[in-house]
């Protein structure tokens, strides 16, 4: 070993012992008969003295030519430190050194190597070798070895069995756009990689395993965002004979451990509320419930007034925001270009104020009278000093952009606390819904999944009302999981397929082999899949993915770092017979 003990563990405990120790140098201080270095692994950090009067000249002379990131190699002595360092565990001790070897030099970094770094996003990720160095970025990816190290060991202890599926399958037509491979062997034909492992997690139910789990890399090449990569891990599970409330029951289970086993913190309420109820009252289907504000529609109170903008509009709604009545005209003006910009779209802000002495002042005095802002109040739960905003317009649009806000304001308002966990289920999601550019359905969730066995006869007619037996797991305000009982009926698979649009020699082309697999005893099931990404930054206390993979890619799904993608050589081409000209 070229170190007998590591840069975190000496104390003072130590004290006079011979040690080995080798890292990287984070700096040194140097006054010329004296250098002191600090040596850095992953464990921590540990102070190396040289001195003239108890190293010798061969040593010194060494030390004198350390830069940094240095890999190097010291042997020496624990003494106690004159100026202690109470932030570190090895802040009371100090090595003299009587041997250095440098095991390797290193040119100067692009950024610095510190907890707070001046390089910027693109540079360290282009040097994420470096990056990974900094102690931010590495106790993150310790942290999430930790969450998986947890995840799996309580699915193996409920019995789960870890299966690996293959990379290479068939692409489909539903869904984001599937990364192809071309095949070498097999002219003219191609790959694709997995966006999910759902049907060879459903073939394993059919072939007995009854409780699957597989930590698995998915792909979709679609547009990115921050907490988005073209490359993604999932936590992909499937049970055999178990209704949706099973599901449900082993998957707060596994969320409750992970909650008290990586935070200490215990959670034992887990909400349910509707896919319509949370549309309703939060605008979005993974509302964050860890603050109020809910939505309440004002349309009987609002319309008939005399005020057009809200008589002509679909619905009127608003949210009470807490002790914001102390907003000035320039802060709500603010919120009003907020909600304005092309990313929300609105076309406008009303605001009441509850003056804390009971009266009212609103942007709309002319139409409203105090009793009719009062039943404002009311109606949104309004109290003295609050701020109500209201909005109008289409639905949809409306209930998205006055979402948008409610989230916004609460980041301003600090009512997003990164240490506070509120999980929820959002259940009773639409099975289809319509696009109107193909007029045709499409699946909400997936073709597989199983619609409510009380809504089965709604499929010939109204298709379009049929609930799905799915359900959406959400922390925070983020999606952390989605699943769903599949259907293992053959009939009503023919029957999905035929309402998603398929004929019946496509659906046997794309998926043939599922549908077979389901004449021989395909017993009922269901499961779920969490993103370990997403799960991992928010049980950090970030909502962004990227600092929690080791090599991420940029917001256009390249990597810096490898310069990928990049093109290949025309032989290659040639050898796939593709045609392709590369500029």
């Amino acid at each position: 070993m070229l170190r007998t003990v590591n840069c975190g563990s000496l104390t003072l405990k130590q004290l006079g012992e011979e040690v080995t120790l080798a890292g990287w140098v984070q700096k040194t201080r140097n006054k010329g008969f004296m250098l002191w270095v600090d040596l850095r692994d992953r464990y921590g950090i540990t102070q190396i003295i040289f001195d003239e009067e108890r190293s010798s000249k061969e040593v010194m002379h060494k030390a004198q030519k350390l830069g940094r990131e240095f890999v190097i190699q010291i042997q020496g002595k624990v003494i106690e430190r004159v100026s202690k360092n109470p932030n570190i565990l090895t802040g009371e001790i100090e090595i003299l050194a009587h041997s250095v070897e440098i095991l390797n030099p290193a040119k100067t970094p692009p950024f610095t190597i510190e907890n707070v770094t001046d390089g910027g996003e693109e540079l360290r990720m282009q040097y994420r070798y470096l990056d990974i160095r900094r102690n931010p970025v590495r106790e993150n990816l310790v942290f999430r070895s930790k969450v998986s190290l947890a995840v799996r060991n309580f699915l193996s202890a409920h019995d789960f069995i870890d299966v690996e599926t293959p990379y290479l399958i068939k692409s489909t037509p539903e869904g984001a756009r599937d990364f192809v491979v071309p095949s070498r062997m097999n002219q003219g034909q191609f790959y694709a990689l997995p966006q999910s492992p759902q049907t060879f997690k459903q073939l394993l139910m059919v072939g007995g395993m009854d409780k699957y789990f597989q930590i698995v890399k998915c792909f979709r090449d679609e547009d990115l965002r921050a907490d988005r990569q073209p490359e993604f891990t999932q936590i992909d599970c499937e049970m055999t004979f178990v209704e949706q409330e099973d599901i449900l029951i082993q998957f707060e289970g596994l969320l409750t451990h992970l909650l008290q086993e990586i935070k200490g913190v215990k959670v034992d309420k887990f909400p349910r509320i509707t896919y319509a109820e949370a549309m309703k009252k939060y605008g979005n289907d993974k509302p964050d419930i860890r603050f109020g504000m809910e939505f309440s529609e004002l349309n009987a109170l609002a319309k008939g007034k005399g005020f057009n903008v809200f008589d002509q509009q679909e619905l009127i709604v608003g949210i009470a925001v807490p002790q914001a009545a102390s907003y000035t005209r320039k802060q709500i003006d603010t919120l009003i270009d907020w909600v304005k910009r092309p990313q929300i779209g609105a076309t406008g802000l009303v605001w009441v104020k509850c003056n804390p002495d009971g009266s009212y002042k609103s942007s709309v005095d002319k139409f409203y009278d105090e009793k009719t802002l009062a039943s404002w109040a009311e109606a949104t739960g309004a109290k003295a000093g609050d701020l109500i905003l209201v909005m109008g317009g289409d639905t949809h649009s409306t209930r998205t952009q006055l979402s948008a806000l409610r989230m916004e304001l609460a980041e301003q308002l600090g009512l997003r606390n990164p240490n506070e966990f509120a999980p929820l289920w959002v259940v009773d999601f639409p099975l289809l819904e319509w696009e109107e550019e193909s007029k045709r359905y499409l699946a909400m969730h997936h073709p597989f999944t199983a619609p409510k066995p009380e809504q089965i006869q709604l499929l010939e007619n109204n298709p379009g009302e049929v609930a799905a037996n799915a359900y959406d797991l959400v922390l925070n305000g983020n999606e952390i999981g989605g699943g769903s009982i599949r259907i293992h009926d053959a009939e009503i698979q023919k029957k999905m397929f035929d309402l998603l649009g398929f004929t019946p020699e496509e659906a046997q082309a794309q998926f043939g082999f599922l549908m077979e697999a389901f004449q021989y005893g395909a017993p009922p099931h269901g499961g779920i899949a969490l993103g370990l990404d997403r799960l991992v930054a928010i049980l950090g206390g970030q909502e962004s993915i990227r600092d929690f993979i080791a090599f991420p890619k940029n917001n256009s799904g390249r990597d810096l770092m490898i310069d990928a993608p990049s093109k290949i050589d025309q032989t290659q081409l040639d050898e796939l017979n593709l045609n392709l000209k590369q500029n």
